[in-house]
């Protein structure tokens, strides 16, 4: 399990760092990639009559695809099978969290009637 489970994760690495190479060589609006391949995009081009934008954004789609189903795929596995209360709260009820201390729920506190003034103490006074 520990094999498959780095084998998705150097997927999941490769087509990361693909998707930020593709996106960085598609051109921007009014720019012209195709010269950056030596033909202006043209039908004798590396990447065919279409130009290299076609190509690129297909790649990065696909790439894209494989970074998301790589990352469901190693959800699914930290999770042990179990969709539905995976998160990052998930069972801290009564375990202990990072400070080291036990995490309870909090008791209210004995209610204490509440004043409507503060209580005056008769040292801080000012005599008359």
């Amino acid at each position: 399990m520990t094999i498959l489970k780095t084998l998705i994760w150097v997927i999941q690495m490769i087509s990361a760092v693909s998707i930020v190479v593709l996106v960085l060589l598609q051109h921007g609006k009014g720019a012209d990639a195709g010269a950056t391949f030596g033909s202006g995009g043209g039908s004798g081009s590396l990447f065919g009559a279409s130009g290299s934008s076609n190509f690129l954004s297909r790649m990065t789609a696909i790439f894209a695809a494989i970074f998301f189903i790589s990352t469901f795929t190693l959800v699914f596995f930290s999770s042990s099978g179990r969709f539905g209360d995976v998160g990052v709260m998930n069972g801290l009820n009564g375990k202990t969290v990072a400070s080291g201390a036990v995490a309870t729920p909090a008791k209210p506190a004995a209610s204490a009637p509440i004043a409507s003034e503060p209580a005056k103490s008769d040292k801080n006074q000012i005599p008359n």
